[in-house]
């Protein structure tokens, strides 16, 4: 992307944002009260607002995601004439916004989806009929809409006629037409849909769905016409100057999301664009794709893994699997955990599309001229397909030639085991060739790839983030999107060989530390990973915490649930209440959502309360209070991490102060602007947003990024670097195993040439060597910028 510093209608606003902010949108919380915080953070220092979606939703939604209508601004946040005030607002301070889309899927609510009410009413003919991946082959040719709440027969009285329509309680769906008079049977059988016992949805459902949600359906923007018309209102406030960025929810679900991106890329003019693609440590976001970067997930694992103690987080687990003894593969391995969390969704959440993508290749193979295809029984291809997709250490692969790196024969020889007799283990040779293009390219062959590759994306997500996440808990702040449970450290090395190679494919791209989707926020993350460098003593607490009490429902929910309220601190009881039924939900041992266990349920719940919510969590509360000065340093290390290392970074809504939030909707609350204490990560936090629009050439895409290397003693614990020979970071990390090493003593930083001012404490200056023990005497970071550049630290109205 190029470093324009201005685009048409938006003066003053840099192409590139210096620094965006993210507002969570919703009714509580429309247009309106997002421009009346404009002045507060315009003052903070970001460049850009980050608003999410804004297309029309589901009435109530509180979060966007749930786009039923692309031609219309969300009438319950203001609708266009608030979002033009709202950006009207924005550019009177200096500011552009930056919007989230949802290219890959819409609500399943007709009656509020016209597209959909529309293919529902007229089926396969209807216009509409190609915006969704419906498989009109199965099914007898109707769509399944899983929304009954007992098979058919138990509910018919409650379905009935009115007004033309059919309604089901809340439900309501069109007739089709000349039906309107027909018995109820007669009619309900005549329509190009057919309501069904919710739970048919994990194995008969005919549309492709976002991950494994059914009131979400798959659009298909693959299709040019699709995409000009879910975009044109985007493209239009885009082209008026209204809006200037695009944030692209979840491009892995797409058929084709080069191919989307680049259309994208075309249609904006080069816009900048960031997409949420969650990265492997080893993988790299393709280099054919035409957007800034990712939206930073990857920025984050990097982050909260520099102040993870690895040997700390060995031992954490070896004293997690003595405390809750958890087996192998349900919690006890991360590995064997993540495995066996795949096949689980394989076989439940996903059980549909894998049988399509069975469908799919049987009839490939069924029909294909080459005879080394044929002869391939259904149940063979399904365990082939099964055995591939659990191996698969990605979230999805890119075509045929990046499907080679990625299902590997290594995977492929593993997945022939499954099998008994080895003739039949061929199997696994005809899916991997024919997802590597060995057999030719027809238009089945194309689908088969296309349907693995969104099979895979989804099954990853459900599978790693939303399954085996709740199920391995030896250290929750390493259990993240983008996260690693199994290696959670990071060298600064690694760090900074990250950051290099961020600064020089990807400069412009996103770098987050808490979003909207994070399971812990960052401060609640950086808290957490302090137990890491003291896990004795955690256990020990543990241990009197726990003593004479009843260890709760089961063990690894109990060490989860004590870690989760050291991490978050003193707080109301029913959040954290909320957040632990979830996470037993999401595990799916003893309950989840589709089979809940009350008895169980209320255990967790009864625990909670008496428990780490209750009298023996004071000992754990304690050991926090008596941990702070190291919590402090990780939190306001992470802080500035985020606002100065390569990329543009988010700051999710209040995080500019301390902020603790569990799982989303405790992280979707509406928050106060400003903060009532934004404190000194508040400060840290605007003395690093106005320095980066002060210079932006210090940070952007043209900018340097030079680590620094501390000399002494302790030189480990100091992880710092230069911007553009202007600017220069300094952290400490695993600030408690430094003090108990003894603290700095004569460790130096040998700064680039020059006097250094000290942005967090204005009238301290630097030069040459400079002991770390004095540059970390007030605070356990440090930002410093060349004296005599860029109008110094008085600019702007001063330093924080």
């Amino acid at each position: 992307m190029t470093p324009e510093r201005s685009v048409p209608g938006s003066p003053g606003v840099p192409r590139v944002p210096t620094a965006t902010y993210r507002l969570q949108l919703q009714p509580a919380f429309p247009f309106a009260a997002a421009g009346a915080a404009v002045p507060y953070l315009a003052s903070l220092g970001v460049s850009h607002l980050h608003l999410s979606p804004v297309l029309e939703a589901v009435p109530g939604s509180p979060h966007g995601y749930d786009v039923v209508d692309h031609a219309r601004v969300r009438e319950e946040l203001g609708g266009e004439d608030g979002l033009r005030a709202l950006s009207r607002t924005a550019r009177e301070h200096g500011l552009g916004l930056v919007v989230d889309i949802v290219p890959n899927h819409m609500a399943m609510a007709p009656r509020h989806n016209r597209a959909l009410w529309e293919v529902l009413r007229q089926g396969p003919t209807s216009p509409y009929a190609r915006w969704f991946d419906i498989d009109w082959e199965a099914q007898g040719g109707q769509v399944l809409l899983p929304v009954l709440g007992a098979p058919l027969g138990e509910v018919i009285e409650e379905l009935r006629v009115e007004d033309g329509v059919l309604r089901y309680w809340d439900h309501v769906f069109p007739l089709r037409e000349g039906t309107e008079d027909l018995p109820l049977p007669q009619l309900l059988d005549a329509q190009w849909y057919r309501p069904v016992w919710w739970r048919l949805a994990r194995t008969e459902l005919n549309y492709r769905r976002f991950f494994s949600i059914s009131e979400l359906i798959a659009v298909r923007v693959e299709d040019p016409e699709v995409f000009e018309a879910t975009h044109a209102t985007v493209l239009r406030l885009l082209d008026e100057g209204v809006i200037d960025g695009l944030r692209v929810d979840h491009p892995d679900g797409l058929a084709d999301p080069g191919g989307y991106l680049r259309r994208l890329h075309e249609a904006t003019g080069g816009r900048w664009t960031v997409v949420e693609k969650i990265l492997a440590d080893h993988e790299h976001l393709p280099a054919s794709w035409p957007v800034a970067g990712t939206t930073g997930y990857d920025a984050l694992r990097r982050v909260d893994g520099v102040f993870t103690d690895p040997e700390g987080a060995r031992e954490l687990t070896d004293l997690y699997r003595r405390f809750a003894a958890p087996q192998t593969d349900r919690g006890g391995h991360w590995a064997a955990t993540a495995r066996r969390a795949a096949y689980k969704v394989l076989t439940q959440e996903l059980a549909t599309e894998v049988e399509r993508l069975v469908r799919v290749a049987h009839r490939v193979c069924d029909t294909a001229p080459d005879p080394a295809l044929r002869d391939r029984a259904p149940w063979t291809l399904r365990t082939a397909l099964r055995e591939l997709l659990v191996r698969l250490e990605v979230y999805r692969p890119y075509g045929a030639r990046d499907a080679a790196a990625v299902l590997t024969e290594e995977a492929a020889a593993e997945a022939r085991q499954a099998f008994t007799v080895p003739e039949e283990a061929g199997a696994v040779d005809v899916v991997r060739g024919l997802l590597l293009g060995r057999y030719g390219d027809g238009p089945g062959h194309a689908e088969l790839r296309t349907r693995f590759a969104q099979t895979a994306s989804a099954l990853r997500a459900k599978s790693v983030e939303d399954t085996a996440f709740y199920r391995y808990v030896p250290l929750l702040s390493a259990n993240e999107v983008g996260g690693e449970p199994g290696s959670p450290g990071v060298s600064p090395e690694d760090f900074h060989a990250y950051c290099a190679r961020v600064q020089r494919d990807w400069p412009a791209g996103g770098v987050v530390v808490s979003t909207h989707d994070t399971k812990r926020s960052a401060d609640v993350r950086a808290a957490i990973a302090v137990l890491t460098e003291c896990p004795r003593r955690w256990a020990g607490t543990l241990d009197e915490a726990t003593r004479g009490e009843e260890g709760g429902p089961d063990a690894q929910l109990a060490w989860a649930a004590w870690q989760t309220v050291f991490g978050l601190g003193p707080a109301e009881p029913e959040r954290v209440r909320e957040a632990l039924l979830k996470h037993v939900r999401e595990a799916g041992l003893y309950t989840s959502w589709t089979e809940q266990e009350p008895p169980y349920e209320e255990a967790v719940a009864a625990f909670v309360t008496a428990g780490p919510c209750g009298a023996p969590g004071k000992r754990v509360q304690a050991l926090r209070a008596a941990l702070e000065p190291h919590i402090r340093a990780n939190v306001l290390g992470t802080a500035l991490l985020h606002l100065t290392m390569p990329g543009v970074p988010d700051v999710y809504q209040g995080t500019e102060a301390e902020y603790r939030a569990l799982v989303d909707p405790d992280n979707r609350r509406p928050v106060r602007f400003p903060p009532e204490d934004p404190g000194v990560k508040g400060a840290v936090t605007q003395a690093a947003l106005r320095l980066r629009r002060r210079r932006p050439e210090a940070f952007g895409p043209a900018a340097t990024y030079t680590p620094l290397a501390a000399e002494g003693p302790a030189a480990g614990h100091c992880l710092a670097f230069a911007r553009s020979g202007a600017v220069v970071t300094a952290v400490t990390r695993l600030s408690q195993r430094l003090a108990e090493a003894g603290g700095w003593r004569e460790t130096v930083l040998a700064l680039p040439p020059g006097r250094w001012s000290d942005l967090l404490a204005p009238g301290r200056e630097f030069t040459g060597h400079a002991r770390v023990a004095d540059l970390f005497a007030q605070l356990p970071v440090a930002l410093l910028e060349r004296a005599g550049d860029g109008g110094g630290p008085g600019a702007e109205g001063g330093s924080a």
